[in-house]
């Protein structure tokens, strides 16, 4: 894997004009309040498809109204849905959004840079997290890089839940960050967590993961420590205090669900 970020991109002289060979795809369930702001972000590239699991709440029809692709497919498992929506892209290059994600104009003049310059096959994306509104730097969130910019023959997505990208060839590091509206409030927080929380209980039954009796209660205190101290936590003050409480909780959570079923 290639360590090296990426050198200074060139400035974006028109931020609406098109980057060619370049499709942006964005993953959706009921993301209404979110589709169209997240669209917008991505209206330079060549095409915008959006893979939709069947919203309730109107997503697919803002995302056409919006001048997206749509595409629907029932949700199995992250993995699957983008390599469902890989099968649908027909350009070179393929970058992967999420709806409450926003690409700036600094990170789209990047992107047009190094696709057109830069051998890699694939790039990673730091991201700015804002939970609760505030700008999130310690406890893990930041620098945060996300695998995200790939040449489209060269990625395939393995792992039902914070889903691995199987690339084939080097990876490069980008210098600007996708913005990431990543928790509105703290019952959208617990809501999603406990989800990844079954989804990783689940992952850990099927590697044959069996955790020793005490594991449910060291885990915890080893995930508050990793997070609050050794990734900084403290320097978010009682808001990084809040959300590496929250996390190491999550952490009891899984290990006791896996503990609990033979």
């Amino acid at each position: 894997m290639n360590n090296e970020t990426s050198p200074p991109p060139a400035p974006l002289q028109n931020p609406k004009s098109k980057i060619q060979n370049l499709t942006a795809v964005i993953l959706t369930l009921n993301e209404a309040q979110h589709i169209g702001d997240c669209i917008a972000s991505v209206g330079w590239a060549d095409e915008v498809i959006v893979l939709d699991s069947f919203s309730e709440d109107g997503t697919a029809e803002l995302a056409r109204q919006a001048g997206a692709t749509v595409y629907a497919a029932k949700f199995e498992n992250y993995a699957a849905q983008r390599n469902i929506a890989l099968g649908h892209v027909a350009t070179e290059w393929v970058l992967f959004v999420d709806a409450d994600e926003r690409v700036t104009a600094e990170l789209a003049a990047e992107i047009g840079h190094v696709i057109a310059t830069r051998p890699e096959a694939g790039w990673y994306i730091p991201r700015h997290n804002y939970i609760f509104g505030k700008l999130t730097l310690g406890a893990g969130w930041y620098p945060d890089y996300q695998a995200r910019l790939f040449r489209t023959a060269a990625v395939r997505y393995d792992r039902p839940v914070h889903e691995v990208a199987e690339v084939q060839g080097e990876m490069g590091y980008l210098h600007n960050p996708l913005i990431h509206h990543n928790y509105t409030d703290p019952a959208q927080f617990h809501r999603k967590q406990a989800k990844y929380t079954a989804y990783g209980a689940e992952i850990l039954r099927q590697e044959g993961i069996r955790p020793k009796f005490y594991t449910p209660y060291t885990q915890p205190l080893r995930h508050f420590w990793w997070r609050f101290i050794t990734l900084a936590g403290y320097k978010d003050g009682l808001h990084g205090l809040r959300l590496s409480l929250y996390l190491a909780y999550y952490e009891w959570q899984k290990y006791k669900a896996v503990s609990r079923k033979p």
